[in-house]
Parts: C-alpha cells; sequence; structure tokens
C-alpha cells in the first residue's frame, strides 16, 4: 500500500481448507479465503480488489461465491487479543523478537499449563511460516510424553 490506500491489485494468501476436510463446507460446496495487506489503521473494504484481483486467475470465481465473511483490522484484532491494530503476525518480526517468541524462554510452544501449548505466529518461527509453530509445537508435545525435555 502507499500513501495509506489499499493497492489495486493486493497481494494475496489464499486457502480453500475444505479440500483436505470436507466436514468444513457442506457437501458438494467449498470454503475459500483470502487475506491481503493494508494500511494501519485502515477501514475499508478490500472486498471488490480482492475479488477483482481472483477473477484474474480464476475467471468466474464471483459467480461461484455463495456468501461472503469480511473482517477488516478491526474486526480481526476485537476477535484477537495478539491481533493488535488487526496486525495477524502478532507484533513485529524482527531482531531478537523473532526468535523470543512468545518470551525469553527456552520451550516457546510450553504454557504454564501442563496440558495446553500454544502454536501460531506469536511462536517460532514467526509469521508467514505457515503450519510451522503447529509442526513445532506437536513435536514438543511428542518430547514432553516420551520424557524427552530437550
Amino acid at each position: 500500500s502507499r500513501g495509506g490506500r489499499a493497492p489495486e491489485r493486493p497481494f494475496l494468501i489464499t486457502t480453500q481448507p475444505s479440500v483436505a476436510d470436507p466436514s468444513r463446507a457442506p457437501e458438494g460446496k467449498h470454503v475459500f479465503w483470502a487475506y491481503g495487506h493494508v494500511p494501519n489503521g485502515w477501514t475499508g473494504d478490500l472486498t471488490d480488489a480482492i475479488e477483482r484481483q481472483l477473477e484474474r486467475f480464476a475467471p468466474g470465481f464471483r459467480d461461484r461465491v455463495l456468501a461472503r465473511a469480511i473482517s477488516g483490522p478491526a474486526e480481526l484484532a476485537a476477535r484477537n487479543a495478539n491481533y493488535v491494530g488487526g496486525d495477524i503476525a502478532c507484533g513485529a518480526a524482527s531482531g531478537l523478537s523473532l526468535i523470543l517468541r512468545p518470551g525469553i524462554t527456552l520451550h516457546p510452544y510450553r504454557t504454564r499449563h501442563s496440558a495446553v501449548y500454544l502454536c501460531s505466529s506469536a511462536t517460532p518461527p514467526g509469521p508467514g511460516v505457515h503450519g510451522m509453530s503447529g509442526h513445532n509445537a506437536a513435536k514438543a508435545v511428542w518430547r514432553e510424553l516420551r520424557g524427552n525435555h530437550r
């Protein structure tokens, strides 16, 4: 974005989770979601720009949409206290804050509750590496269950 405006052709990250998990949509239908980056404090609606961008690569996309759920930065922040200002990266991802997420600890996936583990962009390797924090947290649980607390 430039000058506080959303881009005409936004960079999008998309997924269709119902392909891997059909229970996420009614039979014969699919869930598809996309997100793009907007300027800090932005309150506009990027729906049209997102759909135009998707149409460029998947002609007819708009004709297949049955329903939409739209969330901007304010809605994201309201649903998740870690998304300050709607930032899904859970804060700065630079310097030591990138490797010391969520705090200074040798076990970033463990919490004070022995049966609760944490995985998100707030844990290593940080934002933008989708799925890896879950993989790492699962490995941490496995090590705990085996009694190997490396």
